[in-house]
C-alpha cells in the first residue's frame, strides 16, 4: 500500500443511509451484529474479511507504523469478540459497524503506543545494537511511506483531540456525518461544526492531511 498526499481540500463522502435522504434501511452489518450477539463466531469473520483493510489503514494513520497497524486490526477484533462475550452491546445504531470498529480501533492505537513508550523507556536503560542495512526496495518504500504519514499526523497533532478524531472519521476513513457522530456518540450538527472549525482555524490543514491510498 502506497500512500500519496493529495491536494484535495473537501472529505468524500459516502452516501446512502444516514445523509438525511430518508430513513436508515438495515444493512448487511445489522445482521452479523445480532449473530455476534448470539455468539456466533462466523459473524466476527465476516465482518473481518469486510472491515480488516479499513482498520488497517485508520491504524496506520494513527500511528505511521505498518507493523503497530497490524497488531491493532488483530487487537481490535480480539477486542470485539471478548466484549461479545462478557457483555454483548445493545442492537447496532449506525448504518453500518465501521464506525464502531474505528473506534475500537482508536482505543487499541492509544493502548499500544502506551505499551510501547515503556518499551522505549525500558530500552534506554540496555545498550542498544548496531541496525542492520536491508537495501531492499520494500523496506525504503515502506519507510517512506511512514515518513509521509509522520508528518500528516504532525499537521493533525495541532488540532484539539475531538476534532482530530473527527477529522480522521470524515475525512481519512471516509465515514458519512451521520456514521461519524454515531461513533463518536455526538449530533451530526456537531460533527458538521467540528470540521467547520478546523477549515477555519487552519485552512490549509485538510490539503495537507487528506490521503488517497494506491495498491501497488
Amino acid at each position: 500500500m502506497k500512500i500519496i498526499l493529495t491536494d484535495e481540500t473537501e472529505p468524500a463522502m459516502a452516501t446512502g443511509a444516514g445523509d438525511g435522504d430518508g430513513p436508515a434501511q438495515p444493512s448487511r452489518d445489522h445482521e452479523l451484529w445480532d449473530r455476534l450477539r448470539e455468539g456466533d463466531r462466523l459473524a466476527l469473520g465476516e465482518l473481518f474479511d469486510k472491515y480488516a483493510d479499513a482498520v488497517h489503514a485508520f491504524a496506520f494513520r494513527r500511528t505511521a507504523s505498518w507493523s503497530t497497524a497490524d497488531d491493532v486490526v488483530q487487537a481490535t477484533f480480539v477486542s470485539l469478540w471478548r466484549r461479545f462475550e462478557r457483555n454483548p452491546p445493545g442492537p447496532l445504531t449506525g448504518p453500518t459497524a465501521q464506525g464502531y470498529l474505528l473506534t475500537v480501533a482508536a482505543n487499541e492505537c492509544r493502548a499500544l503506543a502506551r505499551t510501547a513508550a515503556r518499551f522505549r523507556a525500558l530500552l534506554t536503560r540496555v545498550p542498544v545494537p548496531e541496525p542492520a542495512t536491508d537495501p531492499a526496495a520494500e523496506v525504503a518504500r515502506r519507510l517512506d511511506d511512514e515518513a509521509r504519514m509522520s508528518a500528516a499526523r504532525r499537521a493533525v497533532a495541532a488540532l484539539p483531540r475531538h476534532e482530530r478524531e473527527t477529522l480522521e472519521l470524515v475525512v481519512w476513513s471516509g465515514l458519512t456525518y451521520a456514521e461519524a457522530a454515531d461513533a463518536l456518540g455526538v449530533p451530526i450538527g456537531t460533527v458538521k461544526a467540528r470540521l467547520h472549525r478546523t477549515r477555519r482555524r487552519f485552512p490549509d490543514l485538510m490539503s495537507r492531511v487528506t490521503l488517497t491510498e494506491e495498491l501497488p
